[in-house]
């Protein structure tokens, strides 16, 4: 299993590069849900999700979400 920090809006993981991908199978693996998501708290992105991938069939388990250092939308009331 890859763990995989995934932009929640725009539905693409980070690479080791730095950069956003819809392929999964791209996205720079963690290993380990804390240092993805203590990586994943320091981004300039509004909400994330941590996600597990297994490569091999395709499958994704959802492990986590939170917001990162973006610009956080309110709703008015």
């Amino acid at each position: 299993m890859n763990t995989l920090i995934e932009d929640a809006m725009k539905l693409e993981y980070l690479t080791s590069n730095g950069q956003w991908t819809k392929n999964a199978a791209a996205g720079m693996n963690f290993g380990e849900t804390v240092t993805a998501l203590a990586f994943a708290e320091q981004q300039p992105i509004d909400e994330f999700n941590i996600v597990g991938f297994f490569p091999t069939n395709k499958q994704f388990i959802n492990l986590l979400h939170g917001r990162g250092k973006g610009i956080h939308k309110t709703s008015a009331v």
